[in-house]
């Protein structure tokens, strides 16, 4: 047996918490830190850790985990006086991007002899559609902003984003594979969300009897975490749905049981801490390789990353707008959708094995991936100084029983 992988975790946990201080000394999130860790520890700087399948299923953890942090934090009343603002930004979040995605694609390379190449480019455009909202939860954590009606629309708009996001991919994929049926993703949408309701409403009520008879009992946090796997597995293995919004719509269905919703949270707090999440967001960085960019592909990285961010600012903080929102506050929506993270890496590589990006494209997609990670948290931190009432969390005997994460109980 191999045991490098111990070698490994140990390299990334303390690169990512040392950093993870360093960055908070300058006043940034110590998830920035974490990213610049694994930048460092991967292939594209020392080279000194690889993408392992420990690794990757280890991160994959993290991110299920963070993800049914974040729905048990959620607020269901606010998300349900939120729900149809969350859709029309999630909406114009996608349609922007797209758009922006097909045009940048085209003015680089505008091949007319390739039949293909109006798929390529809407493809690209798909990847830019892709929303990692992981890397906000965790900024939003830190800067005590996640339990705030900013912070809750973004939450609610990421979702709606991934499922608006499957739906775009499976259409696009069937123009190129026969196997494909495009409809087939419509129904099993609709029978994602019945199986949730029919699921949840069971659950839901299993342990609203659990909390009355095992009061703060460990076992409560046991089960919600084997929920919260057996959630995101069905999620991902019979709809084809990430299988983070199976893990956050979990959450969800546990967040207004007071005592099961306290003790499984600050439990989790200390799994993901101590483990799955310096290993996810490590692993960001070192999952990339960004070797074999030309002049002419950085120009395109940097132009396509510059139309990443600011598709997704003026998309969904235009939806934020339009829903009510102040001028102020839609920009923070906006700067909180930035992030691509993993989930525009596993769109870009569906696309790669599908013949649909060209590999000399993969290295400045995955260059936009990691900046739009890195920059949202700094975004985040510099666009939502000011206090409003709507990026403030929400005050009462229910939020005062709510864990905080903030950079004080993370040092």
């Amino acid at each position: 047996m191999d045991y490098t992988f111990l070698l490994v975790m140990a390299l990334i946990m303390l690169s990512t918490k040392v950093l993870g201080l360093a960055s908070e000394r300058v006043h940034m999130p110590q998830v920035v830190g974490a990213l610049i860790a694994g930048v460092i520890l991967g292939p594209s700087c020392l080279g000194w850790v690889g993408q392992t399948d420990f690794l990757l299923k280890a991160s994959e953890l993290g991110v299920i985990i963070l993800m049914f942090s974040a729905g048990l934090d959620t607020d269901l009343d606010e998300l349900k006086s939120t729900g149809l603002a969350s859709f029309v930004i999630a909406l114009i979040g996608v349609i922007v991007p797209l758009f922006g995605g097909i045009g940048c694609y085209l003015l680089f390379d505008n091949d007319p002899s390739d039949p293909q190449n109006m798929m390529k480019a809407a493809f690209i455009g798909v990847v830019l559609t892709a929303t990692s909202v992981s890397i906000t939860v965790e900024t939003l954590r830190e800067m005590g902003k996640l339990k705030s009606k900013v912070g809750t629309a973004i939450l609610g708009a990421a979702v709606i984003d991934d499922i608006l996001g499957i739906v775009v991919l499976t259409v696009l994929t069937g123009f190129t594979d026969p196997a494909v049926k495009p409809l087939m993703v419509f129904g099993r949408i609709i029978a994602f969300f019945v199986f949730l309701g029919a699921v949840g409403l069971i659950v839901h009520r299993v342990f609203i009897r659990m909390d009355i008879v095992w009061n703060k009992h460990r076992r409560l946090a046991i089960y919600s975490l084997a929920f919260c796997f057996l959630l995101s597995f069905a999620a991902e293995r019979f709809f084809g749905i990430a299988d983070i919004t199976g893990a956050y719509f979990a959450g969800l269905i546990l967040c207004n049981i007071t005592d099961t919703r306290e003790y499984a949270s600050r439990k989790l707090t200390v799994l993901s801490y101590m483990m799955f999440s310096p290993l996810f967001f490590a692993s960001i960085g070192i999952k990339t390789e960004l070797n074999g960019l030309t002049g002419a592909l950085v120009l395109f990285a940097a132009v396509l990353t510059l139309v990443a961010i600011l598709s997704k600012v003026i998309g969904c903080g235009l939806g934020a707008r339009l829903m009510g929102f102040t001028n102020y506050d839609s920009l923070s929506i906006g700067l909180g959708m930035v992030s691509r993270g993993e989930v525009a890496l596993i769109v870009a590589q569906k696309g790669e094995q599908a013949g649909l990006i060209d590999p000399h494209m993969f290295p400045p997609i995955v260059l936009v991936v990691i900046v739009t990670t890195l920059i949202t948290p700094i975004l985040l931190k510099f666009g939502m100084k000011r206090e409003t009432p709507a990026n403030t969390e929400f005050t009462g005997p229910e939020a005062e029983r709510l864990p905080k994460l903030g950079p004080q109980t993370r040092a």
